[in-house]
């Protein structure tokens, strides 16, 4: 899902674009350039990335799955999460240069298109061999909808007023991607569905807010665009706050006593994001979605 480096995951509409321009333009001075691999995990956003992935091991970690198979599905997803960063910066590498955007190694032309390309596909078939290993039910809905949908908000929808569908897909089906792989395969429960949908929508939200304006120049107006800085911002706390609810409420039997202190952590923040001005409403907003994290895992 197109992250700014919380499914984490975006620019304007697709626009490919050939190896050959992209390495035409690379001219930037060998002695600035970072390692490769290091760029190529820039190209990746790699944070987001590696995010989901520490999200999709602690829940293969919580749903006693076989040691095999928990680490099959969480390369599967990381391999997964790769080709969606990637793909994003090759459909998007024009837009990028439009706006300047130093921090894309392909904008700046210190990462050929070619590599990108090779690495996508090596990567799209790494996550369809190691999806294989935890069964055709959660290979079908890693590939087609949790991986899927990242890239449908690559290819255009991140561009419409159904920007948020890809991450409210993404995310919500992750938690199924695990159960669908363990011992006794079946969907994961309603509350955690609906918590991972909402996280994922509330980090789209944040994700974007950094980008308004470059968005703007190049077209692309998401459900963000169209509804403004001010109500993203409060319809993030609202989704976060949301999340965090399902995640306490949600799982059978008492929640444990230490979630009460960071389920009233939580509303604290929504009001900071709510009311506060400068920077501390996205740093609020983002903890919040650390803690959803945290509290969606432990449930």
């Amino acid at each position: 899902m197109r992250r700014r480096d919380l499914s984490g995951a975006g620019r304007g509409a697709a626009m490919p674009v050939t190896a050959d321009a992209a390495n035409s333009a690379d001219t930037t001075p060998a002695r600035h350039r970072p390692p490769r691999v290091l760029a190529l995990l820039a190209a990746a956003h790699g944070g987001p990335a590696l995010a989901v992935t520490v999200i999709t091991g602690l829940l293969a970690l919580r749903g006693g799955l076989h040691p095999f198979h928990a680490v099959a599905v969480t390369a599967a997803v990381f391999t997964g999460q790769l080709t969606i960063g990637w793909g994003n910066d090759l459909l998007d590498l024009a837009r990028d240069r439009a706006v300047g955007r130093t921090d894309k190694p392909l904008a700046v032309g210190s990462l050929p298109a070619g590599w990108v390309a090779r690495a996508l596909a090596v990567a799209a078939v790494a996550s369809l061999v190691l999806s294989a290993f935890g069964g055709w039910r959660s290979a079908l809905v890693n590939v087609v909808l949790a991986t899927g949908a990242g890239h449908a908000y690559n290819l255009g929808l991140k561009a419409t007023p159904w920007s948020w569908a890809p991450y409210a897909c993404g995310f919500g089906t992750l938690p199924s991607v695990v159960t669908l792989a363990g011992p006794a395969p079946d969907w994961a429960p309603g509350w955690m569905t609906g918590a991972g949908a909402a996280l994922g929508v509330g980090a789209h939200l944040l994700n974007v807010l950094p980008d308004l304006a470059d968005d703007e120049r190049t077209g692309v107006r998401g459900l963000p665009h169209r509804i403004g800085e001010h109500l993203s911002r409060v319809l993030a706390a609202v989704l976060l706050t949301a999340a965090s609810v399902l995640a306490v409420a949600g799982p059978a039997g008492p929640p444990p006593a230490w979630t009460w202190p960071a389920l009233a952590l939580v509303v604290v923040l929504a009001v900071v994001t709510l009311c506060a001005r400068g920077r501390a409403p996205f740093r609020a907003a983002v903890t919040i979605a650390l803690l959803d994290v945290v509290l969606l895992t432990a449930g």
